[in-house]
């Protein structure tokens, strides 16, 4: 298997951005969801529940950046990079039409979502055996 620079250079960057996220989320959720106007409180079990997917983000990043240096793994996390992003992006799009309109950065945060999530999955269909 082959990958050329157009699926190196997605799947580097969702995966960096998938994982930086993910650390963002837990090392400092307070700063990371107040920047969505969100507060967090004090409630341990809340920030328990938030770290572990934070943890999650982190693994499958390395993992979609893992396939912009080893060809074998391109295929992989392609499309495992348009599953996060796109699934992502699918549960804000659901919170939008049943619970309402949310902050200007949850609607940006939805709209990259669909653009990276989109840009892995052509890098997915781009992948071929060579």
């Amino acid at each position: 298997m082959s990958t050329n620079w157009y699926q190196k250079l997605v799947l580097g960057v969702a995966g960096l951005i998938a994982s930086g996220i993910g650390v963002a989320i837990m090392a400092m959720p307070h700063a990371f969801y107040a920047s969505n106007g969100i507060s967090l409180g004090t409630d341990v079990n809340l920030i328990n529940e938030l770290r572990a997917p934070g943890a999650n983000l982190v693994a499958l990043g390395a993992i979609v950046f893992a396939g912009s240096i080893r060809p074998q793994m391109a295929r992989l996390s392609a499309f495992l990079g348009a599953t996060i992003f796109l699934a992502y992006a699918f549960g804000r799009l659901v919170s939008l039409a049943l619970d309402g309109v949310p902050t200007d950065s949850l609607l940006a945060a939805t709209a990259i979502e669909i653009v990276v999530g989109g840009l892995c999955l052509l890098a997915f269909r781009r992948q071929h055996i060579t």
